[in-house]
């Protein structure tokens, strides 16, 4: 009975750590990689993030690809006289010394044409394209509709 206990715990903490992950290429950081679960695949998801530049040196994020979506694009959320508006953005600065997070309200990544419905608890991966440092590949935790991002600090326990 203990070690039943123990491995259902270890499975439901699982997915909250795997979007706590870290990843580095160069002087960038990316960490905290989540998306939203989506209705059905004829809906677009979307794609949050957290990049830090520790480099003294700006960098931009240039691209997404993904086989969870056929058109995978960088938007931001601008609001203009209350209206919302998701812009294709062509890069999102990564300057030198902060953090940008790609996050609900801002810049994001929405996936279009979704390969399949993302639900909760399912992970897919996501290669993040920079101008200056290359590639790295994250993998990306699928939270619920209502999630505002991973609860890192309690995966951590």
């Amino acid at each position: 009975m203990r070690t039943l206990i123990l491995a259902t715990a270890l499975a439901l903490s699982a997915p909250a750590a795997f979007a706590c992950e870290t990843f580095t290429v160069g002087d960038l950081t990316v960490e905290h990689a989540w998306s939203r679960a989506t209705i059905g695949a004829g809906r677009p998801g979307v794609f949050y993030v957290e990049i830090t530049n520790a480099g003294d040196t700006d960098d931009a994020l240039i691209g997404l690809a993904t086989p969870a979506a056929g058109m995978p694009m960088l938007h931001e959320t601008v609001v203009m006289d209350g209206v919302a508006s998701m812009p294709h953005a062509m890069s999102i600065p990564v300057p030198a010394g902060q953090t940008v997070a790609l996050a609900p309200g801002g810049y994001h990544g929405m996936l279009m044409d979704l390969s399949t419905a993302l639900k909760e608890g399912d992970s897919f991966p996501v290669t993040l394209t920079f101008e200056k440092a290359g590639e790295v590949t994250v993998n990306v935790e699928v939270l619920s509709l209502r999630a505002e991002g991973p609860d890192c600090e309690h995966a951590a326990q």
